[in-house]
């Protein structure tokens, strides 16, 4: 069995890394921030340490055989419940928290590496997913947004608007339209039309077009 001190330092190193990924983690306001990253890293390090030095006693007994690192082992598939909880399915094409659930995967990892003595594998993969997740987030959003899909949203009160609405917006060939969904809640009915791409002077003259017919409540551009 290693020396207490050891143990204290792995520890110690694995809540600081997992610490360190759930700060990027808590200046967003994520369910799961700073003290959720930590005891994840604390947790499998120490989940580690047990199933590399836990079983010396039985080992040594003849005539046993185990394999220690079905306890690590079971670290990487338990983390999923935890990840999946961080998951947020908010509407129809949108999913949230992805990114998360996947920092709390790593961490479990960066805490086995830690809790099995591999300081520096533990450290590179604590600096790399810091720069993933916050370094690399300017750069992703500059570059996605272009490929961002604009919507409108049109708020009606009879169905019957609804269908003249949309047929006069398919009628419109300056349109890219990539896809249209009615839905209804309660006595209002909500189009919902996604484009390809759009034309803003387009946009403010479809929008104003659309606002002076009395059956529609409201119009909604989401660029």
């Amino acid at each position: 069995m290693i020396p207490w001190t050891e143990i204290l330092q792995r520890l110690a190193l694995a809540a600081i890394f997992g610490g360190i990924i759930g700060l990027e983690r808590e200046r967003k306001d994520w369910a799961a921030g700073l003290r959720t990253h930590m005891m994840v890293a604390v947790g499998a390090a120490l989940t580690m340490i047990v199933s590399a030095y836990g079983f010396a006693d039985v080992l040594s007994t003849s005539n046993v055989v185990l394999d220690p690192s079905r306890v690590a082992a079971q670290v990487i598939s338990g983390i999923g419940f935890i990840g999946a909880g961080t998951i947020l399915f908010l509407k129809e094409g949108v999913i949230r928290g992805l990114t998360t659930a996947a920092g709390l995967w790593t961490v479990a990892a960066i805490g086995l590496a830690t809790g099995g003595g591999l300081y520096a594998a533990a450290f590179i993969a604590t600096a790399i997913a810091i720069v993933i997740l916050w370094l690399l987030q300017p750069i992703e959003k500059k570059f996605l947004s272009r490929f961002e899909q604009k919507s409108i949203r049109i708020i009606t009160q009879e169905r019957s608007k609804s269908l003249e609405v949309v047929d006069k917006l398919f009628q419109n060939t300056a349109l890219n339209i990539m896809s249209c969904n009615i839905e209804q809640a309660d006595s209002l009915f909500y189009i919902i039309i996604r484009f390809k791409s759009m034309d803003k002077a387009l946009v403010g003259k479809l929008i104003a077009d659309i606002q002076t017919d009395e059956g529609v409540k409201q119009v909604i551009w989401n660029n």
